[in-house]
């Protein structure tokens, strides 16, 4: 009768698994791979070797609080000749005296999430049971058979790995990007977003329920889209859109999801005070990097917000073609959600790939504040039933927008316009910090067959532009509109027809966040009587002055223009609306040294105040690898006055070699928000 087999020690591979595994950039203290791809453990064994026909061998793999087998949370599979695709199982790679090396392979639909492994060793039916640790499970875009598979490595690279991004803001006029640190590799981020998971109501209802349902990434990026918004749970942020955030951080100061995601877990579940939608879809993008969901953050110029589900926002004008406080329904100068990669087996055929999520809390879906995924193809083709939400992101990106100006009888005229909503479409490009338009993959091109068949499925009736006859107003934008200069806007009229016509035309300048709430007006004209002779052209200049402007700019430095003729005769309405972003300095950085892995660098840090008044309680908070707590904020001692310039030099050390992106946020009392960044290639430590 042979001896018990005694196990030793034994070695997870750490180091060897996590690099084949892409997550060694979670470091090599524990195992963290990806399903339906094999990785190695090796066990030593004290007495004698491993015998196979004589000593049976059996894992044990379980995951959640509650594992069965009958949910997947659980499984026991013998050491066997080769590996098998479809389920767990295990395999001998290699033998050497008394050190056995083997391969476990999960399958590509198995749970994520942390597991427990276990060992049975039996010989002549008795034996011991040995526990050899945890690791975590992850989604695997590398493996054909994971309903994440991408099959580009550089589309896997960009939106699995990639550490840093660039997130698109400004006015369909003006478009400009910010950089932000999604940091899904940084120290605890992971074990943050698997608490995420075991937070979230689902879990608390039914553990058991809600762990067999982490094998789908349709299910996780709900819950994940649920989640990263506190409205209806232990969510990670607190949206505010009133300007007034002294009690937390304003959006804005936000340049990286590491600090979010790291106060919400220091401060048990909290929310972490305040966030907007871009904020929400880079933590919703860092979480579902971590967990191994292909995503990306994308924006959406004016963004329709449709409430009552009739694919048509009504905007209230009074008897002087002002817009009205207190419309719900809005158009926000831009809105950012998230696409994720994924099969959808929910579904009928031909919806798979690109999935809108969107965390930023709009509107319920299924009775919780959340939203998708929402097969882009859906929306794309009027496909407005499927699951979920394709009716509401179909509105965001095709909704009609009508005008309603009070008139001197009490009734309202009503002023229809199509193709105004949805434009240009944002998301970083691969591999480099350039713009991508994916309007295309959202909807057809205007006033095209493939539109209009679109519409009629999705039985929503497009109103057609007038013709290129009749009355025209087009707003025009100068150049230089930076913050502490005055400038003008015109409204350039045109009469495109044989006769004169004789109007009124109502111009002016309203302060306006970017989700399309109004603020104080900063420029107004009322003209009563604009003779147009046939075929005519007239420009109005309007000047915009900073001392009306300054003191009521949000955050969001956006002033919303609005050109409204009507004509004395017809009582036609003409209208048109702009967004003028008014433009922040930049921050210059200058890096002093040469960068290299392990060795102290310097960056200067330089704003010019563009403002004629002087800048108190500057502050520079700067993101990026190597920094620590206390280099990360920097603040100036005294004012800067008008002209004149904020510097610091921050001092860090970086810990890896390659590309490294320091991103620098600028406050002041006056000056909110100011992003700017720098791209550093770090050389390796010289052997």
């Amino acid at each position: 009768m042979a001896e018990d087999l005694q196990l030793e020690t034994w070695d997870l591979e750490c180091e060897r698994n996590n690099r084949e595994h892409r997550t060694s950039e979670n470091g090599n203290e524990r195992l963290i791979v990806r399903r339906g791809q094999p990785f190695t453990i090796t066990l030593h064994f004290s007495g004698r070797e491993y015998q196979e026909g004589v000593d049976q061998l059996t894992f044990h793999v379980e995951t959640g609080p509650c594992p069965i087998e009958t949910s997947g949370t659980r499984s026991l599979f013998p050491l066997s000749c080769s590996l098998e695709e479809a389920v767990w199982s295990s395999a001998v790679e290699h033998q050497e005296g008394t050190s056995l090396t083997l391969s476990i392979s999960s399958p590509p639909d198995a749970r994520i999430g942390r597991y427990r492994l276990t060992m049975d060793a039996a010989t002549d039916h008795q034996g011991s049971s040995f526990s050899l640790g945890e690791f975590v499970l992850l989604f695997n875009p590398w493996c054909p058979a994971d309903s994440v598979s991408l099959e580009s490595e550089e589309q896997r690279v960009e939106y699995v790995l990639t550490q840093h991004g660039q997130i698109y803001q400004g006015s369909k006029d003006y478009i400009y990007s910010i950089p932000w640190n999604f940091g899904q590799f940084e120290d605890d981020i992971l074990d943050i977003c698997l608490q995420l998971l075991d937070t979230n109501p689902k879990f608390l209802r039914n553990q058991d329920k809600d762990c067999s349902r982490r094998n789908s990434p349709v299910y996780i990026s709900r819950v994940v889209s649920a989640m990263v918004n506190c409205n209806d749970d232990q969510g990670i942020l607190l949206g505010r859109w009133d300007n007034q955030y002294d009690d937390g951080v304003s959006p804005m100061a936000w340049n990286g999801s590491v600090d979010i995601l790291q106060r919400w877990q220091k401060y048990g579940c909290q929310p972490v005070r305040y966030g907007q939608c871009w904020v929400f879809a880079a933590v919703a993008c860092t979480v579902l990097r971590s967990l191994g969901i292909p995503t990306r953050v994308v924006t959406n110029y004016n963004s329709a917000h449709d409430t009552n589900g009739n694919l048509v926002i009504e905007q209230y004008l009074d008897e002087n073609g002002k817009l009205q406080q207190g419309n719900r329904e809005l158009i926000w100068n831009y809105h950012c959600w998230n696409e994720s990669w994924m099969t959808r087996p929910d579904l009928p055929g031909g919806y798979d790939g690109w999935q809108a999520v969107d965390p930023t809390p709009q509107e319920k879906s299924e009775g919780v504040y959340c939203c998708g995924p929402t097969p882009v193809r859906a929306v794309k083709e009027g496909d407005l039933k499927l699951k979920y939400d394709v009716k509401f992101v179909f509105a965001e990106v095709n909704a009609d927008v009508a005008y309603l100006m009070l008139q001197s009888d009490m009734s309202r005229k009503r002023t229809t316009y199509s193709s105004l909503v949805g434009k240009h479409i944002s998301t970083k490009s691969i591999g480099r910090d350039a713009k991508e338009d994916i309007t295309h993959n959202y909807k057809y091109p205007e006033d095209s067959e493939e539109e209009r068949s679109v519409f009629e499925k999705a039985k929503h009736q497009k109103v057609y532009p007038p013709s290129e006859k009749g009355l025209k107003v087009k707003i025009k934008a100068s150049e230089g509109m930076n913050n502490g200069c005055d400038f003008d806007v015109f409204a350039v009229i045109n009469n495109n027809t044989d006769t004169e016509r004789r109007c009124r035309l109502m111009f002016g300048a309203r302060t306006v966040t970017y989700n399309g709430t109004l603020g104080p007006e900063c420029g107004s004209k009322d003209l009563l009587n604009v003779n147009l002779e046939p075929y005519a052209e007239r420009v109005v200049p309007l000047r915009i002055l900073y001392e009306k402007y300054g003191d009521c700019l949000t955050q969001d430095n956006m002033i919303k223009v609005m050109a409204l003729l009507k004509e004395h005769e017809t009582n036609e309405i003409v209208l048109e609306s702009r967004n003028i972003y008014v433009k922040n300095p930049d921050i210059k950085v200058r890096i002093l040294g040469e960068p290299v892995q392990k060795r102290r660098l310097v960056a200067e840090l330089t704003l010019k105040n563009p403002l004629p008044t002087p800048l108190n309680g500057c502050l520079f908070a700067v993101e990026g690898a190597g920094l620590t707590e206390g280099q990360k904020i920097q603040e100036l001692d005294s004012p800067v006055g008008p002209g004149e310039d904020a510097k610091v030099r921050v001092e860090f050390v970086p810990r890896q070699s390659g590309l490294r992106k320091l991103v620098v946020d600028f406050e002041s009392d006056k000056l909110k928000g100011v992003k700017g960044y720098r791209n550093v290639i770090i050389a390796p430590l010289p052997k």
